[in-house]
């Protein structure tokens, strides 16, 4: 059986994440449609809108036939750890190719950018740094520096799209891992990322559906823009825990956690470097929101979606320490499967790279333990009493 992967997070699934896993199978040619998807917390540093099994259960229904969770490490990361993670899982799972969705909507423009970084590899470094020195975030210099090179010809992927730029990271991925996986690309359709809802249109970004609910929107209003299970799913999930995951639901716990912290002890957790941490423990005393909060310690070196991602390892306590000592993923965890990828897993269990592990029981390494911890911190700060789920939760069937 010939497979195909794509790496989500479907928070939560679209119209166009369906359109998106339409297309990568029809125009692949596969038998099989693999995702991984990100747990509990994503790649901007945000909790999930839902749970992992709420939106696997999503993907199931719109055609998914297996869904496999990146972990948590990968999860959370700066987009070419997050793109690393997902290209090596698909590629441990047998998938002969992987599609994303890009504004550039052409294979050949990422191509032939990332053979010229590589061929130019040491002026590139030479330029980001030069303008890092200038006090611009990391992103805005690796753009600076992709202009300076490309001198904005055409030809070349346009990598300050965002869904282009993981698309970048996704090929780049794979090349430097010596992949067999085949790099395809199909155009973003409808809404770009940031969004808002509109009424003329069945296709919005994840993000403009994401603030109508917190700014109450009944999900009856938003179901034209998702499939009737999202909407379904969506709905038991939030008579289950009352409301939907975010940074404004988790803050009181995230605020407790920073302030039982002195300032210099912060330094030891992910991705919070260069002094930030006295600007962080301040916030935290001042602001009873977080979107104060954020907005006092965001700037134009600390892009929102960099704190998110500090204020992510804070809530979980994940340090440096842990961050440096994971080098590859080291298991697929199966969140979900149909017939179609049950059936594929029979066929291919002898070729799989990694163990395939569909109980959290059997999470016995540091990189699973950590899953199974972020999981009971995500449950936690959605109100829940019990923070069994991990292990009461098999892999969700659609037969």
């Amino acid at each position: 059986m010939k497979a195909t992967g794509i790496i989500v997070e479907y928070n939560p699934f679209h119209n166009g994440h369906l359109h998106h896993a339409a297309q990568t199978k029809k125009q692949s040619g596969a038998d099989v449609l693999i995702a991984v998807m990100s747990g509990q917390f994503l790649q901007r540093g945000e909790p999930a809108f839902a749970d992992k099994w709420t939106r696997t259960q999503m993907a199931i229904a719109a055609g998914v036939d297996l869904v496999i969770e990146l972990p948590y490490v990968y999860a959370t990361a700066q987009a070419s750890d997050f793109a690393k993670g997902g290209i090596a899982l698909l590629d441990a799972i047998g998938c002969d190719s992987f599609c994303f969705g890009s504004e550039q909507g052409d294979i050949e423009p990422f191509l032939r950018s990332y053979s010229l970084l590589e061929e130019q590899r040491d002026q590139y470094e030479h330029l980001i740094h030069e303008a890092v020195q200038t006090g611009i975030s990391y992103p805005m210099a690796l753009n600076k520096a992709y202009i300076q090179l490309t001198g904005n010809a055409d030809g070349f992927a346009d990598l300050k799209q965002p869904n282009n730029i993981l698309g970048f990271h996704y090929i780049e991925a794979a090349r430097k891992m010596n992949s067999r996986i085949r790099p395809m690309t199909i155009q973003r359709i409808g809404a770009n990322y940031h969004d808002p809802i509109e009424s003329s249109t069945a296709i919005a970004s994840a993000t403009g559906i994401r603030k109508a609910f917190f700014e109450d929107k009944s999900i009856e209003e938003l179901s034209v823009f998702m499939p009737e299970a999202s909407v379904l799913a969506l709905k038991r999930f939030k008579e289950e825990t009352g409301s939907f995951g975010s940074w404004e639901r988790f803050y009181p716990l995230l605020r407790y956690t920073i302030l039982k912290e002195r300032p210099e002890s912060l330094k030891r957790f992910a991705e919070v470097t260069e002094g930030i941490e006295n600007l962080i423990y301040e916030a935290a005393k001042i602001e009873d929101t977080f979107e104060g909060f954020i907005v006092r310690v965001k700037s134009k070196r600390f892009t929102r979606t960099r704190v998110q991602r500090m204020m992510t390892h804070i809530f979980t306590g994940f340090t440096w320490q842990q961050l440096r000592s994971f080098q590859a993923p080291s298991y697929l965890r199966l969140l979900g499967m149909s017939a179609n990828g049950r059936t594929y897993l029979h066929h291919q269990k002898k070729k799989i790279e990694l163990p395939l592990i569909s109980r959290a029981a059997s999470l016995n390494d540091s990189m699973g333990k950590l899953d199974i911890h972020a999981t009971n911190m995500y449950l936690l700060g959605l109100g829940a009493t019990r923070l069994k789920k991990e292990f009461t939760t098999p892999p969700i069937y659609f037969g």
